[in-house]
């Protein structure tokens, strides 16, 4: 008796991957990069800025959405005005040359109060008057500003080096002593964009070559 059964096909062998582990690598970056184009910039932009402790630049903003600068700025600047329309507690600025989120200045003494509830965070009133000193007479030496406090200096001056309000920046070509200036974190914790938005203050101070021919 004849068999009609129909025979069997033989089990077919697994096509190779033509992509390979190399291929896969590209096409995950491939991948990453069309996750990064797909996301909308402004909620990205927020998600950086809300783990940095420091202001980021725009381009270093465009860098990392890989987008352009000039849809990051108008991104960030879009945001800082939503905020202040609403009138949240935070705030989006651009202060020392980057973007960062603040507290809203309306709400100033309740943070103030959170910050230094039982601590001492606070600059003595001889740093805040060195400070001032060198912030409005910068690149300034430690005698120049003792000249004007008429008392030394040394002591807050290393105080402000360590708090990274003020830095060395060079050195005096007539005594060769160190001169100081601010920082970007001075200007961030003043919270403004350059020396040229403090206050008018400096025609007020001493006259320091004057001061300096009486010592």
């Amino acid at each position: 008796m004849t068999d009609e059964r129909t025979p069997t096909a033989p089990a077919s062998e697994p096509e190779p991957d033509p992509v390979g582990d190399v291929g896969v690598g590209a096409a995950s970056t491939d991948a990453v990069e069309v996750a990064l184009s797909d996301l909308d910039i402004a909620p990205a932009v927020e998600a950086v800025l809300m783990v940095v402790d420091e202001p980021v630049a725009t381009v270093t903003l465009a860098q990392v959405l890989q987008r352009p600068e000039i849809e990051v700025a108008a991104a960030c600047s879009g945001l800082a005005a939503q905020y202040e329309a609403d009138g949240r507690g935070f705030a989006l600025r651009e202060i020392a040359g980057g973007w960062r989120f603040y507290s809203n200045p309306t709400y100033a003494e309740v943070v103030e109060r959170f910050v230094l509830d039982g601590q001492q965070a606070r600059l003595t009133q001889a740093a805040l008057e060195t400070l001032a000193v060198v912030a409005y007479r910068q690149p300034v030496s430690r005698a120049r500003v003792s000249a004007v406090r008429g008392v030394n200096v040394d002591g807050v001056v290393r105080t402000l080096l360590a708090r990274g309000l003020v830095e060395e920046c060079g050195t005096d070509g007539e005594s060769g002593a160190h001169l100081y200036r601010t920082t970007g974190h001075f200007l961030e914790r003043l919270g403004v964009a350059s020396l040229e938005d403090l206050p008018e203050l400096a025609p007020y101070l001493p006259d320091l070559e004057t001061l300096e021919a009486e010592l």
